[in-house]
């Protein structure tokens, strides 16, 4: 049973090609302070009325400053109604993820992030990904491997 006090949160797993991706974009936040430097998701909090796709395209917007096409959901282990396929992100927060590509724009660190990072498959856990966002690089890994025939790095 999940905490339905969860707020939600979107994350977007921008890789460099939605059928054969050879790369995905890490963010290294800045902000609060407990998680300042850690690596993560470029993404945010579901604001009330807008739906999950308005957030994702409202976030990157703000964030990275770029348009982007949504592709597949990356689905977590949450399960109950707005919950459901999403990531829990400490006992407050549950993220839905979904793969994406730039169709506008180059992605700039202008929200909450001082540096992103391209990084090819073989480096994905070549920065500090926070520890919430691990389990959601590990199935993000499996699901590149998958589509691009690429071998795992695997968690270090």
């Amino acid at each position: 049973m999940t905490d339905v006090s969860r707020r939600l949160v979107v994350g977007a797993a921008l890789v460099d090609d939605l059928e054969r991706p050879t790369r995905l974009l890490a963010a290294r936040r800045t902000e609060p302070p407990a998680l300042a430097g850690g690596w993560e998701l470029p993404g945010g909090k579901v604001e009330p009325g807008e739906s999950l796709e308005q957030a994702w395209h409202r976030e990157l917007a703000e964030e990275l400053g770029v348009q982007v096409e949504l592709g597949d959901r990356v689905p977590g282990p949450l399960r109950g109604d707005a919950e459901e396929g999403a990531w829990p992100l400490g006992p407050s927060y549950a993220m839905h993820v979904r793969l994406a590509v730039v169709v506008t724009g180059e992605p700039q660190p202008l929200d909450e992030h001082d540096a992103l990072r391209w990084l090819p498959v073989a480096q994905l856990y070549d920065v500090g990904w926070l520890r919430d966002d691990r389990p959601v690089i590990e199935a993000v890994e499996r699901w590149i491997t998958s589509r691009s025939g690429h071998t795992s790095s695997g968690p270090n």
